[in-house]
């Protein structure tokens, strides 16, 4: 189904937030899937670890790549459907039960039971991103996925409840707004990236996502078909970068470079002969350069992404959903394109592991069709399927549940 998130002309736009690059895709909807009519994508600035902390700064990348898109689509931008990678978000599954007197399941009931859902253990300082249903119950039967027309006496559903810190989103709200656009909705990095990329198999018997951006790591695992589970881990490419500038005295701008030309997390057996220049922090002649092997690059660059896919891990015992995760990795972000991280992650997870790419998506380019732009492309197809967290956007102040209005409405819905 359709979202909201579209320009007075039905387009639909999509913002990536960023620590290393901000991207904005301008799409129109073709047979239910987006076909892109507009890129902007900029180096992020003024944002670590997805957070922002200089609000000049994000607001200058923001609007210079939101620019760049409206000027390719030759359209104004009014709303986006945003990315959450700040704030730590996570989940946890909660379920809740509602009665139905042994009618029919219809419309009111559905709706009664995820308010309900939605509104399980509500925590003042977390922002409420997805609340998603995994799963209905009638009467104690499970595994129901629609139990619209069915009948009897208690109704249930389990949901997964994504939230973030509310400073950390609120911070986000700030800076958008400040570039005269509306946030329709948030959407998990790795949730998107999972709709763009994952087959309907792969969600179906069990996957997990791991987006690797510059600043952190997030986790979606999917299961029958829904997000099941999410976490987020504050280390990402960004953190190999500063490794390999403190290790080898060189600066950051040398660093990401050579990462990009000549990095790797896995050894081979050239790296010893393989010599590189290593420009050093404050030298300006080229002379003064230092030469290094290329096993020593790779000798810092392995121990973090080793540890990075350790605590990817260790959260995914933790959560408890290994086993429903089953044995499929699809890697996206940025820093999973560095060479040998897909090799390491199979060794580390035990599991198999692919690159994922946006498959759901029209009209990319080769630069923009990679595993770097997995998020913001899955943000268009969040766009188009809005409907499956399958609750309406939060009610206004005048037709809230704790208003009058509200109060009397939820009174008929549930004794009507």
């Amino acid at each position: 189904m359709k979202g909201k998130a579209k320009t007075r002309n039905g387009l639909i736009a999509a913002l990536d937030i960023g620590t290393t690059k901000i991207a904005c895709f301008v799409a129109r909807a073709e047979n239910s899937a987006p076909r892109v009519v507009g890129i902007g994508h900029q180096v992020s600035k003024g944002l670590r670890c997805g957070t922002v902390v200089d609000i000049e700064q994000a607001e200058a990348s923001i609007l210079n790549a939101v620019t760049a898109a409206e000027h390719i689509a030759g359209d104004t931008l009014h709303s986006v459907i945003v990315n959450a990678s700040c704030g730590a978000p996570s989940s946890r599954t909660v379920g809740v039960e509602v009665s139905i007197a042994g009618h029919e399941v219809g419309d009111g009931d559905l709706r009664r039971v995820l308010e309900h859902g939605r509104n399980a253990q509500a925590q003042p300082d977390r922002r409420l991103l997805h609340a998603i249903p995994v799963g209905f119950t009638i009467d104690g039967s499970r595994g129901i996925r629609d139990p619209r027309g069915m009948f009897g006496e208690r109704l249930g559903v389990n949901m997964n409840l994504i939230s973030a810190n509310a400073g950390a989103v609120r911070n986000i709200e700030t800076v958008v707004g400040r570039c005269h656009l509306n946030i329709e909705a948030f959407s998990v990095s790795a949730y998107a990236s999972g709709l763009a990329t994952l087959v309907e198999d792969e969600m179906d018997l069990g996957v997990t996502v791991i987006d690797m951006g510059g600043g952190t790591t997030s986790i979606a695992v999917f299961f029958d078909g829904s997000i099941v589970f999410t976490d987020s881990i504050p280390v990402g490419g960004g953190h190999v970068t500063n490794d390999i500038a403190r290790g080898l005295s060189t600066p950051l701008a040398h660093a990401e470079r050579m990462k990009t030309l000549y990095g790797s997390a896995t050894p081979s057996p050239s790296d010893e002969r393989e010599i590189i220049d290593v420009p050093l922090v404050g030298e300006e002649e080229p002379a003064q350069a230092n030469h290094v092997p290329k096993s020593i690059l790779t000798g810092i660059i392995q121990p973090r992404i080793e540890e990075t896919m350790e605590l990817v891990r260790s959260r995914l015992e933790a959560s408890g959903f290994e086993k429903t995760a089953g044995r499929r990795v699809v890697l996206t972000g940025g820093a999973c394109q560095l060479q040998g991280v897909r090799e390491l992650a199979a060794l580390i997870l035990d599991k198999q592991v692919r690159m994922g790419r946006p498959i759901r998506v029209q009209g990319l380019a080769d630069q923009t069709g990679g595993p770097a732009f997995a998020t913001c492309a899955g943000l268009l197809s969040f766009a188009l399927r809005r409907s499956a967290d399958g609750l309406k956007p939060a009610a206004s102040a005048t037709s809230g549940p704790g208003s009058l209005f509200g109060r009397f409405g939820l009174w008929l819905r549930e004794n009507l």
